[in-house]
Parts: structure tokens; C-alpha cells; sequence
């Protein structure tokens, strides 16, 4: 019989930080495999691939990344694109507040998926 997933939930975001599963977490946050982290990217035009080691060292725990990039959407760094396309791994990017509500939803789906969000 197959392990009952639990995500977390994203239950706020603004101030700094995120309300996840009840709990404050200050920065941005990086969910993989159901487990939130935190994630130290502070800018979109700042990310790099370096920033997604833990999805790409997640395999196949991770079908695409949901990257919130702040508070508007926007296009991110070629060279992220790049990297995670070579890896096999899908990227949907939005505004940090659409990211965490898509999340969600995808997430109560059972979607395999790495929500990357930089805090607003």
C-alpha cells in the first residue's frame, strides 16, 4: 500500500516569509518532495542554477519546478531555463502570490512537483 502524501500547505505569504502548515517561515521557501526548506534567493534576476541543486539532486521527485518569482511575473534567467530543461524538469514561473496558491491545488492533486518562492 502506497504512503499517504501530506504536503504542506502555503497558507500566507507577504511580510518576509511564508505561513506554512500553521507555521511562520521567514526568507523565501523551497518545497521538495514535501518537505519545506529554506531557500536563499532573494531577487528573480539574481537566480541561477546553482540556486536549484536540491530539485535537481531530487530526481525524480520532481516532474517541474513552480518558481513565484516576486511580485510580478516575469521571465527568469536564461540560464536557469537552460538548466533545468537539460535536466528534464518542467518550469512554470508566476508572481510569488499566484505561485503559492497554484501550489496548492497542484500539490492536494498529488502533482510531484518543487515549488521554488521568493518572499515578498
Amino acid at each position: 500500500m502506497a504512503e499517504l502524501r501530506r504536503p504542506p500547505s502555503i497558507d500566507a505569504w507577504g511580510g518576509g516569509g511564508f505561513r506554512v502548515s500553521g507555521d511562520w517561515r521567514p526568507g523565501s521557501l523551497l518545497v521538495i518532495d514535501d518537505q519545506p526548506r529554506t531557500w536563499s534567493a532573494t531577487a528573480l534576476s539574481n537566480l541561477t542554477p546553482e540556486d536549484f541543486a536540491e530539485v535537481f539532486a531530487a530526481g525524480g521527485a520532481v516532474e517541474f519546478v513552480l518558481l513565484g518569482g516576486g511580485l510580478v511575473n516575469a521571465l527568469p534567467p536564461r540560464e536557469v531555463r537552460d538548466a533545468l530543461k537539460a535536466a528534464g524538469i518542467g518550469l512554470e514561473f508566476m508572481s510569488t502570490e499566484a505561485a503559492a496558491r497554484t501550489y496548492n491545488v497542484l500539490a492536494s492533486e498529488g502533482r510531484r512537483l518543487a515549488a521554488a518562492l521568493i518572499a515578498v
